[in-house]
């Protein structure tokens, strides 16, 4: 399966274009942002899982990064509320589920093969914030291979100041602006290398999920 896999094309989806597709297990659905593959496959996704679903214990060869967005989200070891940053290193396993329902940011089989770093943060504790270039930053991961934040952005602030070797966000809180067009909460964006100035907050800033310097090993990995 492929979707939205080319990475040398920007790629954007807005809330209006999700397709809710069910997953394996009952109670669990999933919009597919970018795909390559079948059922195991390098996949980032929005997913939603109702009251009470599970999923039963897995493996994640290369690895598991998520970003819980509402109600709460759990697994074997402890239970994840409404902000909370999870990476799961390649070759570890866990048996997910939600009591209360939960929506989550996932990307699947994207870390490299040698990472063994288990992280969490809870981006709601205000230790975890810090200034940096105008803007309020959370540091959730960083290596020479990716650096992933959590970005509050100023009114109409630009969101990079200078050209990048691609990107990829998520729009948390309020909306951000692309050449004049708004992109609200739940927008994904994949931006390829380049200058982007048309990219800011809106009138009454941002929140966005941002990761920047892991496109070029993806586009190289996947490239027939």
């Amino acid at each position: 399966m492929l979707i939205n896999a080319d990475f040398s094309r920007p790629a954007i989806v807005s809330p209006d274009q999700y397709q809710w597709m069910p997953s394996r297990q009952g109670g669990v659905e999933r919009v597919m942002l970018d795909r390559v593959g079948g059922e195991k496959a390098r996949a980032t996704s929005i997913v939603r899982y109702a009251p009470h679903s599970s999923f039963p214990r897995h493996r994640h060869p290369r690895g598991e990064e998520i970003l819980v967005l509402s109600g709460t989200f759990s697994d074997e070891v402890a239970d994840y509320p409404a902000g909370c940053y999870l990476r799961n290193p390649p070759g570890s396993s866990h048996r997910p589920f939600s009591r209360d329902g939960a929506v989550i940011f996932v990307k699947l089989w994207q870390m490299r093969p040698e990472e063994s770093r288990r992280v969490r943060v809870d981006t709601r504790e205000a230790s975890c914030w810090h200034q940096q270039h105008g803007r309020e930053v959370c540091s959730l991961f960083s290596s020479d291979a990716e650096q992933v934040c959590l970005q509050r952005l100023m009114p109409s602030a630009p969101l990079f100041a200078e050209p990048v070797q691609g990107a990829e966000l998520l729009v948390l809180a309020r909306e951000v602006l692309l050449d004049g067009r708004s992109y609200a909460t739940g927008s994904w964006m994949r931006l390829p290398a380049g200058a982007y100035p048309g990219i800011a907050a809106g009138a009454q800033g941002a929140t966005v999920y941002l990761k920047t310097g892991h496109l070029p090993d993806i586009a190289a990995e996947i490239r027939p």
